[in-house]
């Protein structure tokens, strides 16, 4: 294993470099399915694939700024701020829309997971996938679950949501700023409201209420859903 491998900087230098490539590449082609996140994955994936870098070495390096997890997703608040007259308006609708986001993705992965069977583990591990990464694996390791798989369950989620809600919006007509944070922040957490920021600076203030709403949500009726299992 060279050296240079434990290093902390390098995990550090390896992820921020694959990140301003996707950034460059975004840039420079302006679609969403380049978005930065991805390919920043897929970079740092294929690079531990073939260097069989250890993970354990990979995780040591980026510990240093996994802390700024919860902050980043605390200056959402931000745009909530900015945005508090227009909310308060529609208040009862995007808690009405949180609400029924939150609990039919909970459905969802219950009755997809009873009815291929999954393993108890797997199972809750998947259920906390359209919240942060930073509530999701604390609920799915307190379940019984993998904390590790929850974090890449919930990373894919974001990255679907990203992808694929311009496409929705357009097939629904979801042309409201309100609905369409909602959409966002309930089913695609932080990476959703980034889009949703993109599209209207309404759309990311409700996106970023709804995704500490529906995070909330969840954690108090993961437990129940967990007895299901």
């Amino acid at each position: 294993m060279p050296d240079i491998w434990g290093l902390p900087l390098f995990s550090l230098c390896l992820t921020l470099g694959a990140y301003l490539l996707g950034l460059w590449c975004k840039q420079k082609v302006k679609r969403s399915f380049c978005n930065p996140f991805m390919i920043a994955t897929v970079l740092v994936g294929a690079f531990l694939l073939l260097t069989r870098m250890p993970m354990a070495d990979y995780q040591k390096g980026m510990d240093t700024i996994g802390w700024l997890l919860t902050p980043a997703t605390v200056a959402l608040a931000i745009p909530l701020y900015e945005q508090t007259k227009a909310m308060q308006k529609n208040l009862p609708a995007i808690l009405a829309g949180v609400v029924a986001g939150a609990v039919s993705s909970l459905l969802m992965v219950l009755g997809l997971c009873l009815l291929f069977a999954l393993p108890r583990e797997i199972s809750v591990s998947l259920l906390p996938k359209s919240i942060t990464t930073a509530i999701g694996m604390v609920l799915a390791d307190q379940g019984g679950g993998i904390g590790s798989l929850t974090a890449g369950v919930i990373a894919v989620t974001g990255l679907v949501g990203v992808l694929l809600g311009p496409v929705f919006s357009k097939v629904f007509r979801l042309k409201n700023a309100i609905c369409q944070g909602v959409a966002y922040g309930t089913a695609s957490h932080v990476l959703g409201t980034t889009k949703a920021l993109e599209t209207d600076p309404l759309a990311g203030a409700v996106s970023s209420l709804s995704l500490v709403v529906a995070g909330l949500l969840t954690a108090v009726l993961f437990p129940l859903v967990c007895m299901l299992f």
